[in-house]
């Protein structure tokens, strides 16, 4: 039959039927199609689909033998006349003659949009079924799938979406919301892969990000009790995790969570280093801001996927509050401190580490690392000369440290420290080796002979010693000088410790490890019942500021008061008198009696070294100033301004005034002129 067919097809195009045949197998399947049309109007609710999937199986069969059968035609008549080939003439038919059907076009798309709409909220539906029929629209071509169905589908996705994200915000907190609208998105993505073309899936995910992202982007992350600044605070990273995936997706998604970010940081930032309370313990101020630092790396790191951006947002903050406080620098080597003398103890050396790391870290956000620099040798040198340093290995591994970030400069005189002591110790032994015998067995004496240009400058205080020690002193004094030769020898008494021992009224023996100061003190009691404060300051010459803490240590610390004062109080007066406390005790035999070590700064102080800074930074201000003029020649005020500022930004930021008195210094001493017609220019005296 098939081959009779063919045969039969075969001669008409060979005796010039062609056209005839042509035009009946339209009219042909014109009228067919019609009746199939019928058939599949007449189909009933859900029977609808299955009858138009059940015709169309059925029409790309018979289209199958079709082609077959007119196979000589396809290959020679249709292309020498232009008109469309068999197979795409059947598609386009049914194009028309269903799809395009006034009584089918219409129900087909609603009915479609319908059994979308019924999944999204919960049905089963057929998906083969649905599969099958995208797939028929996609075949008649992409514009048929396009206008049939992807558009409608499209906008009514996007009504959809706007309606239920309205609810959701309505009745939802941020992290509620955001599942929902992370769950509506895995839905599409996952409906496209089962039953919609590929290409689809942008289209439909742009809908849901628009509705119920981009259009709500505000609202969410500043909802009350729920939006982005309780979730931070709340270190939920799960969620925070779904913020930024979702918010990625949109444009300006994530600089909007970032800007949050930052601004919460930053106000949270800045009332720790501004707030009263929290400043007066500097270590755990530090701790704080260490805290605050390892939270948001971690929130970055587990939620945020390690985005630099976040992670530059979150260093800019920290520089920005950190330098708020100008006590920043003091209270990071006041931690340090701490973490040398005690906190390090028993920690493991990888730990040792990771804690230097985090210090040299808020180092680098420091603008004024000069006043850091200052601060830290100070305390390096009172952690040295007491030896108190749980580890020299940590401190030389921070020493390194500072090296890697502020070159040699720098550490060349915290090295010269640990040198210092190192001599020492030969000193003492060769002082002991060759006196030793003269000296019996009275007080005995170590000395740390410090360079001075190494160690932070101390004014040098004189005070006067009890007459054993002072006679002890002259003779190392006499044999060093014996043993250098051009070398001057002061002594720095504000900086020694002294072991006494003691016997109180009932007895009572202890060794008193104190401060030369409260050595000096104590021994006057040898020789007196009473001493009033004037008479204790007559004898001993302590200047007041230290003298007055040193009695307070002495006589008003509680388990520490070997002496007692009169009248009882926790201050100390000029009109104050002071008597051995014979009823003194403790469980040791050892008694520590501090003065406060490595406290914060009495203002005066802090005044002093801020002038001290201040006279350090000159001579580096005019460094940078004849540098910059000895390569450029000639150049304008702000220019220099701006290149010096860049310059020392690494050590300091260098204030424009200050930058201007040195120019004018530099022009007294004649290293620069001005311009004669322009009094801003500056020119470079060889």
């Amino acid at each position: 039959m098939s081959i009779n067919c063919h045969r039969n097809a075969y001669n008409m195009v060979l005796h010039k039927f062609g056209e005839k045949l042509y035009s009946g197998l339209v009219a042909t399947m014109t009228s067919h199609l019609k009746e199939i049309s019928r058939s599949v109007e007449a189909a009933q609710g859900g029977l609808f689909l299955e009858e138009l999937n059940r015709k169309w199986t059925d029409h790309n069969k018979a289209l199958q033998m079709i082609r077959d059968i007119l196979m000589y035609m396809d290959r020679t008549f249709i292309p020498s006349t232009h008109k469309t080939p068999v197979h795409e003439l059947g598609l386009n038919l049914w194009r028309d003659n269903i799809i395009h059907s006034s009584k089918i076009q219409a129900r087909l798309r609603n009915t479609l949009l319908d059994l979308v709409l019924r999944e999204r909220s919960g049905e089963v539906i057929n998906r083969g079924l649905m599969r099958n029929i995208i797939k028929m629209l996609m075949d008649l071509g992409a514009s048929v799938y396009g206008e049939d169905f992807e558009q409608p589908f499209l906008d009514v996705s996007a009504d959809f979406y706007r309606g239920e994200s309205q609810k959701f915000i309505e009745c939802c907190d941020c992290g509620d919301y955001l599942r929902k609208a992370e769950s509506r998105l895995n839905e599409e993505i996952e409906r496209v892969s089962h039953y919609l073309d590929s290409r689809s899936e942008t289209k439909i995910t742009n809908v849901v990000e628009k509705e119920m992202i981009e259009n709500h982007m505000l609202r969410l992350v500043h909802m009350e009790n729920s939006g982005l600044v309780k979730m931070l605070l709340d270190d939920k990273y799960e969620d925070l995790g779904r913020t930024y995936n979702l918010f990625r997706r949109v444009a300006n998604g994530l600089s909007t969570i970032r800007d949050v970010m930052t601004s919460h940081l930053r106000e949270t930032g800045k009332q720790l280093v501004t707030d009263p309370e929290k400043l007066r313990d500097p270590v755990d101020f530090v701790q704080r801001l260490l805290d605050e630092k390892d939270k948001y790396d971690n929130i970055i790191n587990l939620a945020f996927n390690n985005d630099k951006t976040f992670q530059n947002a979150l260093n800019s903050s920290f520089e920005y509050f950190i330098n708020l406080n100008p006590r920043s620098p003091e209270f990071i080597s006041l931690y340090v401190d701490d973490k040398l003398r005690k906190g390090l103890k028993g920690v493991s050396e990888e730990d040792v580490e990771i804690i230097l790391d985090k210090v040299m870290m808020l180092f680098r956000y420091l603008q004024e690392k000069d006043v850091f620099e200052k601060y830290y040798k100070q305390h390096l040198a009172k952690r040295l000369l007491s030896g108190k340093t749980v580890s020299d290995d940590a401190e030389r591994s921070l020493i390194v440290k500072l090296k890697t970030e502020c070159g040699y400069q720098f550490t060349s005189k915290l090295e010269g420290m640990f040198t210092d002591m190192k001599t020492s110790q030969d000193t003492m032994q060769g002082f002991y080796a060759n006196h030793g015998a003269e000296l019996g067995e009275g007080a005995t004496l170590a000395v740390q002979v410090l360079t001075t240009g190494s160690w932070p400058t101390q004014p040098s205080i004189t005070c006067n010693l009890p007459a054993e020690m002072s006679t002890l002193c002259e003779r190392f004094r006499a044999y060093y000088l014996g043993t250098h030769t051009g070398r001057r020898l002061s002594w720095q008494t504000n900086m020694g410790t002294a072991d006494i021992k003691a016997t109180f009224g009932k007895g009572q023996k202890h060794e008193l490890n104190v401060s030369t100061y409260q050595m000096c003190v104590l021994m006057l009691f040898n020789n007196a019942e009473k001493l009033t404060y004037k008479e204790i300051e007559q004898a001993t010459e302590i200047p007041a500021p230290e003298l007055k803490r040193c009695l307070q240590s002495l006589a008003c610390v509680k388990g520490k008061n070997v002496l007692r004062k009169e009248p009882m109080s926790k201050d100390i007066s000029e009109d104050d008198a002071f008597f051995v406390n014979d009823k003194f005790s403790s469980k040791f035999y050892k008694v520590k009696i501090g003065t406060v070590v490595a406290q914060k700064e009495s203002e005066p102080e802090k005044q002093e070294t801020r002038q001290r800074v201040e006279e350090d930074r000159k001579p580096q201000i005019e460094a940078a100033i004849v540098r910059i003029m000895k390569s450029r020649r000639v150049l304008d005020h702000n220019n220099i301004i701006a290149e010096v500022t860049k310059q020392l930004q690494s050590r300091f930021l260098a204030n424009p005034v200050e930058i201007k008195k040195r120019i004018e210094s530099l022009i007294e001493r004649e290293f620069l002129e001005r311009d004669n017609s322009d009094r801003k220019l500056y020119r470079y005296l060889a």
